[in-house]
């Protein structure tokens, strides 16, 4: 049984990487070689984006992951602790360098990424059996895979056997081990991992409330599919239902994904509800596709759960009365 999120703050067990940013007209296609702007270095990683996110909503935040012996681990480190967040579980790797990401974003704020893992893969399970005590103090647990899949497989079971609640934002999409969703209490997924995961087309709001329901089916208490300008779709055990975001001028939407996971994991580890910590989280996003990169602390602070619209209600099921 898992505790009420109450005082503990969250945890974020993940990825750390220096991220190499290049402005190109077009993205590259097979085989293409294209022109960029002047290249521009900033602190990365989803882990770490989403560490930085969640703590500039005020929430106590701690990173756990791995670095390299190297000027990146500096940079790294010292833009998490400028965002508030703890850094004493962010270990060094002499073996592996700091984790590296090229980003290409084109005119239209539209991005493609290549991530070189490095000292993240240094991890293994256990380490993760080295973390029980910071997992079991946490009120939320939030990772990614751009760790090895068994070290955020293992981390889920040590979640489970201590009482602390799992948020899996399953990106990159990866194949997993079945039970590991079962003991989740939110996956999040974007529209192409959720097609990914159920191997169907999620064209349109109607296909996205089927791919939902059809990740429920395989355990977590709860599945958020996210969707860019469109929203995101939630399934829980209120229902199906659309959360609408209202238009934004978009400069650059790299920082919207993990500005939405960060602010979400944060909200529930503060006891707020589903509802509202999905609020908070789609305000997040569309307040991070306005300004460039990937790691959000140009914007200062993020929101709380009562600044964003609220959830329209779940519809009935075929053959219910509305």
């Amino acid at each position: 049984m898992t505790r009420p999120a109450e005082g503990g703050g969250l945890l974020v067990l993940g990825s750390l990487n220096l991220d190499v940013m290049l402005g190109v007209r077009a993205l590259p296609t097979v085989g293409e070689t294209v022109l960029g702007a002047d290249a521009v270095l900033r602190p990365g990683g989803k882990g770490a984006n989403q560490a930085v996110a969640a703590a500039l909503t005020g929430t106590t935040v701690a990173m756990a992951g791995r670095v390299g012996d190297d000027e990146r681990a500096a940079t790294l480190r010292a833009a998490l602790a400028g965002a508030g967040v703890d850094t004493s579980q962010v270990r060094t790797t002499a073996e592996r360098s700091t984790g590296l990401a090229v980003v290409l974003v084109n005119s239209e704020g539209d991005n493609a990424i290549v991530v070189s893992p490095g000292a993240n893969h240094a991890m293994g399970p256990a380490d993760v059996d080295e973390l029980r005590g910071v997992i079991e103090t946490a009120a939320v647990l939030l990772l990614q895979l751009e760790l090895p899949v068994p070290v955020v497989t293992r981390a889920v079971e040590v979640a489970g056997e201590v009482g602390t609640r799992v948020v899996v934002n399953l990106a990159p999409a990866t194949t997993v081990p079945p039970a590991m969703l079962q003991g989740l209490e939110v996956l999040v997924v974007n529209r192409s991992e959720a097609e990914h995961l159920v191997g169907h087309v999620a064209a349109d709001l109607d296909a996205l409330r089927r791919a939902a329901d059809e990740l429920r089916a395989l355990g977590p208490t709860a599945v958020v599919v996210t969707a860019g300008a469109d929203g995101a779709v939630v399934a829980d055990d209120r229902g199906t239902r659309h959360v609408p975001v209202a238009p934004v001028p978009v400069v650059d939407t790299t920082g919207a994904g993990d500005a939405f996971v960060g602010v979400l994991a944060a909200q529930l580890s503060r006891g707020r509800t589903l509802d509202e910590a999905l609020a908070a989280a789609t305000s997040a996003a569309s307040q991070a596709v306005q300004v460039p990169g990937a790691q959000l602390s140009t914007l200062g602070r993020l929101p709380g759960p009562t600044e964003a619209p609220v959830p329209e209600p779940a519809r009935p099921a075929a053959g219910q009365a509305p």
